[in-house]
């Protein structure tokens, strides 16, 4: 077994260092095709790159805002699921305005699947469909996360190819 794990771990360290040398070559490339352009493509590629990281952060903090959402239906679910049938309780009708109630079914729920449509499901069945949704949202997140980390970093890049390319020009006009 020790054979085993460490056969795998020297497979997936050969595979970081993989990764990291075709990063580097990549980023180096990169650099490469970036010195060739000239300051206003430069400020063009820079201005897009930092209006998508922007789109991207707003993307990242609504599913951040959507998990939490499902996130605490997932637990109300719960919390109802343990309620007695006969049960009175207060039922929310809007975020700030709950009226009193009483627990007729516990078994079947309500669950808001998009634009104004609820389907009736079973608690388990509820409680599987929102422990989905957060799984697909955990998923995107990461996804989403990854593709922001490249586009920040060719805006960093742009920057900094920029930067140097007006200190070349700013050095040789003072010449």
């Amino acid at each position: 077994m020790g054979q085993t794990s460490s056969l795998a771990g020297e497979k997936c360290f050969r595979r970081a260092e993989f990764t990291a040398e075709r990063e580097r070559m990549a980023s180096s490339s990169a650099r490469g095709e970036l010195e060739k352009m000239g300051i206003d493509q430069l400020k063009a590629l820079k201005e897009q790159a930092d209006l998508e990281v922007n789109l991207l952060q707003d993307s990242l903090n609504n599913i951040r805002t959507a998990n939490a959402r499902l996130e605490s239906a997932a637990g109300a679910l719960n919390d109802l699921s343990l309620r007695p049938q006969g049960k009175k309780m207060l039922v929310p009708l809007t975020a700030s305005l709950y009226v009193p109630g009483t627990l007729d079914e516990a078994d079947k729920v309500l669950v808001d699947i998009g634009t104004g449509y609820f389907i009736e499901k079973t608690m388990e069945d509820g409680k599987d469909y929102c422990q989905r949704k957060i799984n697909l949202l955990k998923s995107n997140y990461e996804q989403l996360f990854e593709v922001l980390a490249k586009k920040k970093s060719v805006a960093d890049e742009a920057g900094m190819v920029l930067q140097g390319k007006v200190r070349q020009l700013q050095a040789a006009t003072t010449s």
